[in-house]
């Protein structure tokens, strides 16, 4: 999905109008700590940055993830960092419930969200709030939980400070767009293309 500048401005707008207390660097709050799944001895890292409303991340989330996670995360071949890259405001709320639940319902949740996008994200007249308490509730999270990850502007203000940086330092233009080995690849690539830039990649 290519990223409509207008829509990201207009996001981190309002967000900024939200006091943000100031956080130092050494005691980052869980809701702000890494999201990953593989080994960190794995030999080779890569960096996924998406949006939960991507149709096109969907698409990798569903036909192509699984094949990743058993083949190269599972075996140790590679640890896979998971970036928000929201587009929508949808996509931001979504990722600020994600970041509330534990480390390891992270990814779970998710892939839940990507494989029923067109429920929660599309669907005509849905109330995205309600939709996506639903898949929250699935993993574990309290109604009050739900609802101070959904209302918290100090989260959503960080993840689109952690969006500008990264489109920036790595040349994010589309999403999904993964880094390997530096180097910034987009689109919603199959299998046998990701697995051979992992190879390059491990090869140096």
């Amino acid at each position: 999905m290519q990223i409509s500048r207008r829509s990201i401005l207009s996001l981190a707008g309002a967000a900024a109008l939200a006091p943000r207390p100031s956080r130092a660097a050494a005691a980052l709050p869980p809701t702000e700590t890494e999201r990953s799944i593989g080994a960190a001895t794995a030999p080779v890292t890569v960096m996924e940055f998406f949006s939960l409303t991507c149709t096109h991340c969907a698409e990798f989330a569903t036909d192509t993830m699984p094949q990743i996670k058993a083949n190269l995360v599972d075996t140790g071949k590679v640890k896979l960092i998971f970036n928000d890259f929201p587009l929508d405001q949808i996509a931001l709320k979504a990722a600020q419930v994600s970041r509330y639940l534990p480390v390891s319902e992270y990814y779970p949740f998710i892939e839940a969200l990507f494989a029923s996008q067109n429920d929660w994200a599309f669907r005509q007249g849905v109330d995205y709030e309600t939709a996506i308490f639903k898949y929250a509730a699935l993993a574990g999270m309290d109604h009050d939980t739900y609802e101070k990850a959904w209302n918290d502007a100090a989260l959503g203000q960080w993840i689109l400070d952690q969006q500008k940086k990264t489109e920036k330092a790595y040349n994010i233009n589309a999403t999904p767009s993964f880094v390997v080995a530096g180097k910034t690849y987009s689109g919603a690539m199959p299998y046998d293309d990701f697995a051979a830039l992992v190879a390059k990649a491990a090869k140096g």
